[in-house]
């Protein structure tokens, strides 16, 4: 396209990428889509997706542009549709407007699209290029790609620290290591996913709540258990409000005969009980994952204790940690660790991280690190 030094056409796709994340938390099954419409080096239109069963990115584009998008390019973060779901296909949208060119960050590997949006549209006349801004994209949509691809959601561990790395005090005492902004930015956190898990022990010893208060909620996640045992007290915070807030507590078969008449009484509270294989002593977290991609869960945040968040980073089910440091020493060789687990044998055998971003929130520092 004349006129257009590189730079630009990078710019225009950021902006894409910018959109399609607004529909985080809202999007979902789906993937986060944003689309740019350029005419003479200049935005005329763009749009994302931002309701899941809503129109996508490319048409909300196009009913924005008032000349309707002839002749102009499309920057879409993702390979337009090509099939009828909620919605119709995006690519015969773009073809039908009369858009000379699409530039698109990835191909989308959902069967259904994989490839055919953007051989339709190069059978239309329009051209086609691929893979400009395709890692941010990649980044974005890691959530979906995951449930596609691992066919399991994305697992964000969540853990708050001491400097010298404890999770709790040696008699197990955790409120509060980080301070209220880390608080908050958790809550928005939760605000945006399907699941928020914890095992059976943060449970009993610390009757969270784990609903999502002071945010803006996008989504209301299901409160998960994993309870080999069935152990869940009858009075606690999560069964209590089981009818107003999802509650799942993964058990196994074995518990559930055994303790029969505490899991009616847990049902009749609203709380659903779902036999679950187990390992060495525990819910087996792969089984776990499958029963939760299953219900198209996408995100799911991990609270702890120190044996979960131990068994997902053991077992490489990690995709990404909000590790807060609150700045105090605990100490006592007894105090739990955020990863106590196996462990490695060898320093080059650790866990590698492949992006970390660094921030100050309030007194606490908050690593953010990613594991794909």
């Amino acid at each position: 396209m004349a006129g257009h030094s590189h730079a630009n056409e990078s710019d225009f796709m950021a902006r894409a990428i910018r959109l399609a994340r607004k529909g985080q938390g809202y999007a979902e099954p789906n993937p986060m889509v944003g689309c740019v419409l350029v005419k003479h080096g200049r935005i005329i239109s763009e749009g994302y997706h931002r309701r899941f069963g809503q129109a996508h990115a490319e048409v909300n584009a196009l009913k924005q542009a008032s000349s309707g998008g002839k002749g102009a390019t499309a920057y879409v973060t993702l390979e337009p549709c090509s099939h009828f779901g909620k919605t119709p296909p995006c690519a015969d949208a773009l073809i039908e407007a009369g858009l000379s060119r699409v530039v698109v960050a990835m191909r989308d590997p959902f069967p259904e699209v994989a490839g055919r949006g953007i051989r339709r549209l190069r059978r239309a006349g329009i051209q086609v290029d691929v893979g400009l801004g395709q890692s941010e994209a990649k980044v974005l949509n890691a959530p979906y790609l995951s449930l596609l691809n691992k066919m399991r959601p994305y697992v964000i561990l969540k853990w708050a620290q001491s400097i010298d790395g404890c999770i709790a005090t040696h008699t197990g005492h955790s409120q509060w290591i980080s301070g209220a902004a880390s608080r908050r930015m958790v809550h928005r956190l939760r605000a945006r996913m399907d699941g928020i898990l914890v095992g059976i022990n943060t449970a009993l010893q610390d009757d969270p709540l784990l609903t999502a208060r002071d945010a803006p909620t996008r989504r209301i996640a299901t409160r998960i258990v994993l309870d080999t045992q069935l152990r869940i007290r009858l009075g606690c915070q999560l069964v209590e409000s089981a009818k107003e807030v999802p509650l799942l507590v993964m058990t196994s078969k074995a518990a559930l005969d055994r303790r029969a008449k505490a899991a009616a009484l847990l049902e009749r509270r609203g709380v659903e009980l779902v036999p679950c294989s187990v390992g060495k002593n525990s819910i087996s977290l792969k089984r776990a994952l499958a029963i939760l991609a299953k219900r198209r869960m996408t995100n799911i945040l991990v609270e702890g204790g120190s044996a979960i968040l131990g068994s997902f980073l053991d077992g490489g089910l990690a995709d990404e940690a909000y590790a807060f440091v609150g700045p105090l020493l605990i100490g006592g060789t007894q105090a739990p660790k955020a990863y106590p687990g196996k462990g490695a044998a060898r320093v080059d055998a650790g866990i590698a991280i492949k992006s970390t971003r660094i921030s100050k929130i309030g007194p606490d520092i908050l690593h953010h690190l990613r594991f794909v």
